[in-house]
């Protein structure tokens, strides 16, 4: 069953609570007291990663004054968003580019639900760059936001340019910045944070802690970057 049939709900709209809970109750209809602050839910861990993905890319797409339509695409490409079901989640999108709150308080939110989990943060920050390149080119503000974002989740300088190094194709990316690491790390010590890396972005691990089978690609595509990045420390510092 697809994980966009039931975001849009009265359950999932007052259980979120928060920014989110603002935002749902308000496309149904409903009063969710601003006062509320808890940020439990009742709602599926796949719903909430979706659900995050929409408002932040939302926000992300007009972050440099414009939406494009790669942009658009890629939120429905990426999303793996059905032809029916996309009017609803038109809706939510729609929304939450317009409303007023900014994307700060949903980082916050997001990273108080999946609080030590830093491997779904890290998926989200993945993602929203693979949307901000949809047309051709990361903008300033673009980067900045994401990079603000990461910040919001708690994720160090070393963990962002991990992701951002990993998006870079094979023969250009830097493999110590992928595996976190520095040239003059040995070996021993590089693998360690290999193997950890391994298994923090293993699809199998990210799918059990809430990411949606529909998202799961760039994970993949994240753990290419690690082994091949393995493979090219361990040449390197062989020879």
């Amino acid at each position: 069953m697809s994980i966009w049939g039931s975001l849009v709900g009265g359950m999932i709209g007052f259980s979120l609570g928060g920014p989110f809970g603002m935002l749902l109750g308000s496309l149904i209809g409903g009063k969710v007291s601003r006062s509320r602050r808890s940020f439990k839910s009742f709602a599926q861990p796949q719903q909430i990663f979706a659900l995050a993905l929409i408002v932040l890319s939302a926000k992300l797409s007009k972050a440099d004054g414009q939406v494009s339509k790669e942009e658009l695409v890629a939120v429905k490409d990426k999303l793996k968003i059905p032809e029916h079901e996309l009017d609803q989640v038109g809706k939510i999108f729609n929304k939450a580019k317009e409303e007023s709150t900014g994307y700060e308080q949903y980082a916050q939110q997001i990273s108080e639900i999946y609080k030590g989990n830093i491997n779904v943060l890290e998926e989200v920050i993945n993602i929203l760059f693979y949307i901000a390149e949809a047309d051709g080119n990361v903008s300033d503000q673009e980067y900045k936001m994401i990079q603000h974002v990461s910040q919001i989740f708690g994720l160090n300088d070393m963990q962002f340019n991990g992701i951002v190094e990993g998006r870079k194709s094979s023969d250009k990316l830097n493999p110590y910045v992928v595996l976190e690491s520095k040239p003059d790390d040995n070996l021993g010590d590089i693998r360690k944070k290999y193997l950890k890396l391994s298994k923090e972005h293993h699809p199998d691990l990210l799918l059990s802690k809430g990411v949606p089978k529909e998202v799961i690609e760039e994970s993949k595509n994240k753990m290419r970057a690690i082994n091949y990045a393995w493979d090219q420390i361990q040449k390197l510092k062989n020879n």
